[in-house]
């Protein structure tokens, strides 16, 4: 008898672990992207409206090249 009450004590103890492991989960799911400031940590304030030219950008040089099929003019019957 004693055998019995040792497992169902190691099966209650195994779902509260569980269910501890699964609220804690829940928990960090939620208050994941929480943030304590109001203000948006990727912007950055510049006093002075820099305007900055991307130079990288390079302008489209390539160009189509023309169309040198014939067209099909034979009649067909």
């Amino acid at each position: 008898m004693s055998n019995i009450k040792t497992i169902h004590n190691m099966k209650n103890s195994f779902k509260l672990g569980f269910l501890a492991l699964a609220i804690a989960v829940s928990a960090a799911a939620c208050k994941g992207n929480s943030s304590s400031s109001t203000t948006d940590s990727t912007k950055t304030v510049d006093s002075a409206k820099t305007t900055v030219v991307d130079t990288t950008k390079k302008a489209d040089t390539t160009k189509a090249a023309a169309d040198t099929t014939k067209k099909d003019t034979t009649k067909k019957k």
